[in-house]
């Protein structure tokens, strides 16, 4: 079986959180998904990789609630949630941190931690929660009085993850996190995903930095063209991204071999 080839996921077991099974979906007519399946065990680390339209942001999407499978099932907790709005999935323990998203512009940094710890944990903890955050990313300590709006975009995805740490949800899917951060940036970014994990939250993250995040994972996913490609020990993805870029490569050399063959009998 080569690199590239896909493979059936893991048994699904009592353990696992969250059970993709045979997802396929669909943006109107445009199928975006096709039979789609993986497992992710209680606390696991599970990287979602592929290039660009390889389906990863939509497989998220599917996951949590805000694209519906036209086929499948999406099991989270034992329960089938395939149907379920994306409110109501969230309130089942699932979080979805989006680059670019998550965050009230108008709000400060305080302000946003204070209106999801409350939503979260109650009033009780709150001071207590808002410490725990500062802590974690002390720049949004630096910054609690300053509207999330002007934000850099690291300190937004910081913030959003600040959220998640303190509160922790049974389920986090980070989509491109890392998307157009400086390194340093990318390393805050990195360990608030460990410390989220260590705190008892399985994760499934969509990068595209596939060396980045095969270090953190603990299984990984390779989409190609919607379906999966590989699944599998993080030490095989990289080969398996690396022989779908080659067949891409070749591909494209090919057909701009057979554009040039072309052009050439037509001007004979």
């Amino acid at each position: 079986m080569t690199a590239a080839t896909a493979t059936a996921p893991a048994p699904a077991a009592d353990t696992d959180v969250l059970s993709v099974r045979n997802v396929s979906a669909a943006y109107g007519p445009y199928r975006a998904l096709f039979d789609v399946s993986f497992r992710v065990p209680e606390g696991g680390i599970v990287a979602l990789v592929g290039s660009n339209g390889a389906g990863k942001s939509t497989v998220a999407r599917t996951i949590t609630g805000l694209v519906t499978a036209s086929t499948g099932q999406v099991i989270f907790s034992g329960e089938d949630v395939t149907a379920l709005p994306a409110y109501k999935i969230a309130r089942l323990g699932m979080a979805h941190v989006v680059e670019g998203r998550g965050v009230f512009s108008t709000l400060t940094v305080e302000e946003n931690l204070t209106l999801a710890f409350r939503q979260r944990a109650g009033r009780a903890k709150l001071k207590e929660n808002l410490e725990r955050a500062y802590t974690a990313f002390p720049i949004l300590g630096e910054r609690r009085r300053q509207s999330g709006g002007t934000l850099s975009g690291g300190q937004q995805r910081l913030l959003s993850l600040a959220k998640v740490l303190v509160v922790p949800s049974k389920v986090l899917v980070a989509d491109e996190l890392s998307l157009g951060l400086a390194p340093v940036v990318v390393d805050a970014v990195y360990e608030g995903l460990r410390e989220i994990n260590r705190n008892g939250t399985a994760l499934v993250v969509v990068e595209q930095q596939v060396n980045r995040v095969l270090q953190l994972a603990n299984w990984a996913v390779v989409l190609n063209h919607g379906s999966v490609a590989y699944q599998g020990d993080p030490a095989g993805a990289s080969a398996a991204v690396e022989t779908l870029m080659a067949r891409r490569e070749e591909a494209v050399a090919s057909g701009a071999a057979e554009a040039e063959a072309e052009s050439e009998a037509s001007d004979t």
